[in-house]
């Protein structure tokens, strides 16, 4: 590997390269249209463009294009050559102010939730100049919002744009009663920690519920899955740390801060960690992130499993997003500092955050909600359904003596003892750790646990930038109206508490005792995708968009068609490709090793030579084959019946409530099936070849 130093960014139309390229003039623009939000003239533009083209040239780059993230959730791009005609049969290279800030992809073929017909296919995408520019593959590549000829948002980044001017418009009219004017902005920060499993292509190749549908459908329990724990954080194997190195070598040349890699629980599964960044950079980074694994894992042989549950039995993949607030002077407010208690910012933001989560739990269960991550919440280290707080022993007590109007006497720094004299003795932190919390504030940040690996982070960003923009708003309109500022902040504060604390959960998620306790408390068990899909009509939710500018009434319905639309693509997909396995790999194997065991049998019986072996087996098998004959039967009605239903949430319930059980009773048989036939003649690769493939 090259000197980290020395690569770092190299391949980034960053502020540098932008700084040493262009005019002053221009650059001055440029910087007052990141950090302002103005416009570039038609001038400054065509200034900028030439610049960035000649920069991409001599870094190899023959193609630019509008870089974007469409509503199928990964990203797209078109290629124009920098290419035109001149003089004498020659070429000359071009590109220009136009080309830089509008685009002109299709806008018909990518999931609009009805904004596009077929037969409206304009769509424009427009240079994001707060996300710097890149190449890839020879291609200079420009971060873009996508919108329709309406001005409708059809992507994951336009909306995460508005709800970071609705932060930072609500978080500076708070600040400013603080007195703190210098703050410049409040923006909002994210590191997505990224979870994923390598396996070996060519044990993918040979499972067709891998290649179709990302998971496998069928499976029988390995003797040995994660039981011991010996894979997390254990030595990472050499192909693996070789796929490490070379993603974060390429990462860093395009000025992505990956920083942390490590095995995670489940045999083959693993984790990058960047470093924090600003929340509509780290959510082009981290989609950058997981084209770049999957791209990079190909030429070493393996393949990056993104879905969150692509095996049962063990752990799925999650994708933490560590979330704050801070200013344009780079403080961080959601930092408790030395005495929480006094610190009435900081407590006034934390309550922030409560309310929020308390007010729109729906929309935050619904923000990552998947037919795929349903698979994944409530066990195995991934969060409940059930959305709480975790804040901690301290900070709940601080909140409890604040809601009592006791004082909080405050706690020494307590040291852990680790009980060996030659080791240092550690500082505890405010809080411990929460594994089974969905929102867990862990320092000077919240942890949200429950985005799955495969997802954007924009959508989740999109709706905690919104709902804490919308507690700030109502605060700054109480407090601008104070006559006594400290004591009516005190008392908004001890309000905020005492009607919010019911989200405030420090325990075990997955007790059964908590959902009892939640249901108490009167908290929202979304379980599926179609629970929690009708958020997006709530008229509190509907309300809180429009208010802030996030998203129109429109866009809304939009985003609602098309989450119970793909819901009901994946169910169908995933119970077509079951039919499909079924019956040309399975049943024909497990037929003909049936077959065998029944003509040894008799042979064996001809010989008199005990033979319970062969005829039990042969029997068991043709029940289970039997019987599989009969569910199959019923899944293909399920699929007609719920295919023919006309509208997308009764389908998506149907498919739900008709397909999944289906399925899970199939499943169920053909994995005994699998224990109960020869290695020999078992037509695809099992869980533990699976699992253990990549050495």
């Amino acid at each position: 590997m090259k000197n980290v130093t020395d690569i770092f960014g190299t391949m980034v139309f960053n502020d540098s390269v932008m700084k040493a390229r262009l005019p002053g003039e221009a650059y001055r623009q440029v910087q007052l249209s990141i950090k302002l939000g103005k416009g570039l003239d038609r001038s400054t533009a065509d200034v900028v463009a030439n610049a960035m083209k000649d920069w991409a040239i001599e870094k190899g780059a023959t193609h630019f294009t509008h870089w974007f993230q469409p509503m199928t959730g990964i990203t797209a791009e078109k290629h124009d050559s920098f290419i035109a005609p001149a003089d004498g049969g020659r070429i000359i290279m071009e590109f220009s102010g136009k080309e830089l800030i509008k685009g002109e992809p299709d806008a018909s073929s990518f999931p609009t939730g009805g904004l596009r017909a077929t037969f409206e296919a304009r769509g424009y995408t427009a240079w994001d100049p707060t996300s710097y520019a890149f190449i890839k593959d020879d291609t200079l590549c420009i971060p873009t919002a996508f919108c329709s000829y309406g001005g409708e948002a059809l992507d994951k980044k336009t909306p995460l744009l508005r709800s970071m001017e609705a932060i930072n418009r609500q978080g500076m009219r708070v600040l400013r009663l603080f007195g703190n004017g210098d703050a410049g902005f409040v923006k909002t920060t994210c590191g997505p920690e990224q979870e994923y499993f390598l396996i070996d292509e060519d044990v993918f190749l040979r499972r067709p519920d891998l290649v179709y549908t990302g998971r496998t459908l069928f499976g029988a329990k390995p003797p040995k899955g994660q039981e011991l724990g010996d894979h997390y954080y254990g030595m990472i194997k050499p192909r693996v740390a070789a796929f490490m190195a070379e993603l974060d070598e390429e990462l860093w040349k395009l000025g992505i801060l990956a920083k942390t890699e490590h095995n995670e629980v489940a045999p083959a599964q693993h984790e990058l960690a960047p470093v924090f960044m600003t929340t509509n950079i780290a959510a082009d980074h981290n989609q950058i992130t997981m084209e770049l694994m999957q791209k990079i894992a190909k030429k070493h042989g393996m393949v990056c499993l993104l879905h969150e549950k692509p095996f049962a039995g063990v752990n799925g993949s999650g994708k933490h997003n560590n979330w704050s607030m801070t200013t344009g002077t780079g403080a961080n407010l959601l930092e408790p500092g030395e005495t929480p208690y006094e610190n009435a910012q900081f407590l006034l933001m934390l309550c922030a955050v409560i309310q929020a989560v308390d007010d729109y739990q729906d929309m935050l269960r619904l923000s990552i909600t998947s037919a795929s991550n349903d698979l994944r919440l409530g066990a195995d280290e991934a969060p409940p359904a059930v959305i709480s707080v975790y804040v901690g022993e301290e900070l709940e007590e601080i909140l409890n003596a604040i809601e009592r109007g006791e004082p909080y006497g405050g706690k020494e720094k307590e040291l852990i003892k680790v009980g060996v004299h030659a080791l240092p003795k550690l500082p505890k932190d405010t809080t411990d750790r929460n594994r089974t919390s969905p929102f867990a504030f862990t320092g000077n940040k919240f942890e949200f646990r429950m985005p799955g690996s495969s997802s954007s982070i924009s959508g989740a960003n999109v709706v905690i930038n919104t709902a804490v923009a919308e507690s700030l708003r109502q605060y700054a309109n109480e407090l601008e109206l104070s006559d006594n500022f400290e004591n009516d902040l005190h008392e908004l504060i001890r309000r905020v508490i005492r009607k919010h604390k019911r989200i405030i959960f420090n325990g075990n998620g997955y007790g059964e005792e908590w959902l009892k306790e939640a249901e108490r408390r009167g908290l929202l068990n979304l379980r599926t995708t179609p629970d929690c899909a009708h958020a997006y009509l709530e008229q509190k939710n509907v309300e809180l968009f429009i208010r802030h500018s996030v998203y129109s009434e429109i866009e809304l319905a939009a985003r609602y068609k098309m989450k119970l639309d793909n819901y009901c693509k994946v169910l169908r997909i995933e119970a077509e490709t079951m039919l499909h396995m079924l019956r040309r790999d399975i049943l024909p194997a497990v037929s003909a090793y049936s077959a065998e065991l029944a003509n040894a049998a008799i042979s064996k019986q001809e010989l008199g030579i005990e033979c319970s072996f062969e005829k039990d087996g042969a029997a068991h098998i043709s029940r289970l084959i039997s019987s599989c004959c009969d569910v199959a039967r019923e899944l293909d009605a399920a699929i007609a019946d719920v295919s023919a239903l006309p509208e997308n949430y009764t389908r998506a319930v149907a498919g739900r409530d008709r397909l999944i059980p289906t399925m899970t009773r199939l499943r169920s048989l053909v994995d005994e099936l699998e224990v109960h036939t020869s290695a020999e003649y078992w037509p695809m690769p099992t869980y533990g070849e699976i699992l253990f493939s990549v050495n």
